[in-house]
């Protein structure tokens, strides 16, 4: 019997994730980083920030989307601010919350096969 070719499921990658290893600094960083948004509800507050007209939303505009309580958006505003990948600005009573788009894009860099990222700097 003939071995088969592995199916593209199980067939390891032709190239790494990245070109070159990461550094330990930025692993800890972007480790950090990826904790925090393995959370649906905090996947869902970055997704709403993203998609919001002026690019920046505050937590009553999260309460009803999210279907949870001032206190807990808050919370999971709070992880994803202290992982760096938001920015929170206070005016009078109201914080008003942003992508910050740098963190975002390592994220992005890190996740990104190397091939697709020279196809996007070339643009």
């Amino acid at each position: 019997m003939t071995p088969q070719p592995p199916t593209s499921a199980s067939a390891a990658p032709e190239r790494p994730i990245r070109a070159t290893p990461i550094k330990r600094a930025d692993a800890d960083r972007l480790a950090g980083a990826l904790k925090a948004i393995a959370d649906p509800a905090r996947l869902r507050l970055l997704s709403l920030i993203q998609s919001a007209p002026e690019g920046e939303a505050s937590v009553s505009d999260f309460t009803a989307p999210l279907c949870l309580s001032q206190p807990t958006v808050s919370h999971h505003l709070r992880i994803l601010t202290e992982a760096g990948l938001l920015e929170r600005e206070k005016r009078g009573v109201w914080a008003y919350y942003r992508l910050v788009p740098s963190a975002i894009a390592a994220i992005a860099d890190l996740l990104t096969p190397p091939r697709k990222r020279a196809t996007k700097k070339a643009r």
